[in-house]
């Protein structure tokens, strides 16, 4: 491939690389409907036509409000092509989530679903508050029934035809042009956007192909994380990179995924641990054809259950990424033990071109190997900084190029690293950095207790950990002094939580990559506990 890493070199090649681009399926769709590079290729050129006939320009934003289908993909090339930028929308957001990201992007369009099986979002576009979105021209829906909704706020809903005629659009966007805003997670503030251009995004693609054996013979992936998010993309531009076919799915359905993991033997698959584990459950020899499981912890409780899994040869891989330096920034080796493999973390895709640290929390200083602190990276792959945020951007960014990741881990020494936590979930009590894991698997322990989340408070002066535990049975309650009990029987005394919070759920929030536990929800309410239990 070229050195200039942009979407139009990285197709070209594909077509050109590929005796049969013109029968070989690049994508096959939810239909089943197989995509050749050749075919795929003219329909990029007839949606960035149609983009610059409906007066998308160089620069422009276009928000992208759509599930895993192949409308998704044209438009990314597509607006690639023409030097616009995509704003990735999550499907599960709302309006207020929506409102937000239209007004930080500025976006000129705004391109969605009609609705699916959860929402309906020419509904929840009308309840938008217009008058904050003085930018936001264009609505276009890709049903075919589109010209049958009603004017919003004046704006005639459009219909995505990129077969139409229209003049053949120049090619504008380079390898610096940005390409892609993504939201951060959000959990505690309004979510950020964070830009990447082109360079970065293929430069990324071809260092997970060649890392992660996308370009061999065989392999297929199945794309079920959603594109809204780096979880879900990241991977599929590798899969595109290497040369394997992408099988989309629109939605998670279980049945219909362990159906397509089957059928079409593949071999790469990323998605959460839970989603592992519902593979496992309906049937274990789904993943008889893998070869590489990326997975993240996003369920408590569920470790046990995962080793059981890999243990029986289902290629498991911890991984490691976030918005501003891509997902599977890392992945662990398969040749580690397993214990190890799980963890999150791994070796960095990029290799030498990846560069990571550990930064002592309270010294500020370097940390040595094994040593735990905060995770920063640098990488020719990284974001170039928060769309209209410099205070946030320069926060992130320090003068040497690192991207201060707010996360918790350390060095192995053999060029991998292992992720713990975010900063704000790991505690440092008594003066000792504690993941609160350890605290959790104890109480898990009980057999009145399902599933435990720990948190720290600040009491009389020092960080305190208290405990939220959901019951594995509702007619069987947790009791707190015989948890705490158990906690001093195990653990240090500085370990043993202050309360235990028996509690029915706990909250969460919606990202890109699924359910997120809202650690400040639960650290508020052990305060107001506290307050109310007069602790002593």
């Amino acid at each position: 491939m070229a050195l200039d890493y942009t979407f139009d070199a990285a197709l070209a090649d594909r077509i050109a690389s590929e005796k049969d681009a013109d029968t070989r399926p690049m994508f096959v769709t939810a239909k089943g409907d197989g995509i050749s590079p050749t075919e795929f290729g003219e329909k990029v050129s007839q949606t960035a036509a149609w983009l610059v006939a409906r007066g998308v320009t160089s620069g422009d934003k276009v928000a992208v409000w759509l599930p895993n289908k192949l409308e998704w993909m044209m438009l990314l090339f597509a607006c690639a092509r023409i030097g616009a930028v995509v704003a990735a929308v999550n499907t599960r957001y709302r309006t207020a989530e929506l409102q937000h990201i239209l007004k930080s992007s500025g976006a000129k369009m705004l391109i969605f679903e009609g609705r699916d099986s959860r929402a309906d979002f020419y509904r929840l576009i009308s309840e938008l508050d217009f008058s904050e979105l003085a930018d936001l021209k264009e609505l276009v829906c890709v049903d075919a029934d589109a010209a049958a909704l009603p004017p919003i706020n004046n704006i005639k809903i459009g219909l995505f035809s990129p077969e139409e005629a229209h003049p053949e659009a120049d090619t504008v966007g380079t390898a610096n042009s940005p390409i892609l805003l993504f939201t951060t997670s959000g959990t505690t503030n309004a979510p950020k956007l964070v830009m990447h251009v082109q360079r970065a995004v293929i430069l990324h693609a071809y260092n997970c192909a060649k890392a992660l054996e996308f370009d061999q013979d065989g392999a297929r992936f199945l794309s079920v994380m959603p594109f809204c998010g780096v979880f879900g993309l990241n991977p599929t531009l590798a899969a595109i990179a290497g040369r394997a076919p992408v099988y989309l799915h629109t939605e998670f359905d279980i049945e219909l995924l362990v159906k397509d993991v089957k059928e079409n033997a593949i071999t790469h698959l990323f998605g959460s641990d839970e989603m592992y584990q519902q593979i496992w459950q309906r049937d274990r020899e789904a993943l008889k054809h893998a070869r590489i499981c990326g997975y993240a912890s996003f369920t408590p409780g569920i470790e046990e259950k995962m080793r059981h899994i890999a243990e029986n040869r289902v290629p498991l891989l911890g991984l490691y990424g976030a918005s501003e330096i891509f997902a599977i920034f890392s992945t662990q080796p398969l040749n580690l033990p397993i214990e190890q493999r799980l963890q999150g973390g791994g070796l960095p895709a990029g290799g030498s071109q990846a560069e990571l640290r550990v930064r002592n929390t309270e010294t500020g200083e370097l940390c040595a190997e094994n040593e735990v602190g905060i995770l920063e990276f640098r990488a020719p792959t990284n974001f170039i900084g928060y769309y209209r945020n410099e205070e946030a951007t320069s926060k992130a960014i320090d003068a040497d190029g690192y991207f201060h990741s707010n996360d918790i881990g350390y060095l192995r020494g053999d060029g991998t690293f292992v992720y713990l936590a975010r900063n704000g979930d790991f505690l440092r009590l008594s003066g000792f950095l504690t993941d609160p894991k350890e605290i959790e698997e104890v109480l898990e322990q009980d057999e009145a207790v399902g599933k435990c989340q720990v948190v720290g408070v600040e009491y009389k002066g020092k960080t305190r950990p208290v405990a939220f535990v959901i019951p594995i049975d509702p007619g069987k309650m947790p009791k707190e002094d015989v948890l705490i009990s158990e906690a001093k029987s195990s653990l240090a005394h500085y370990k043993v939580p202050l309360h235990v919070i028996v509690i029915d759920a706990f909250p969460t929030t919606e990202s890109a990559n699924g359910l997120k536990i809202q650690k400040a929800k639960l650290r508020d309410e052990a305060m107001r506990y506290i307050k109310d239990a007069g602790s002593s």
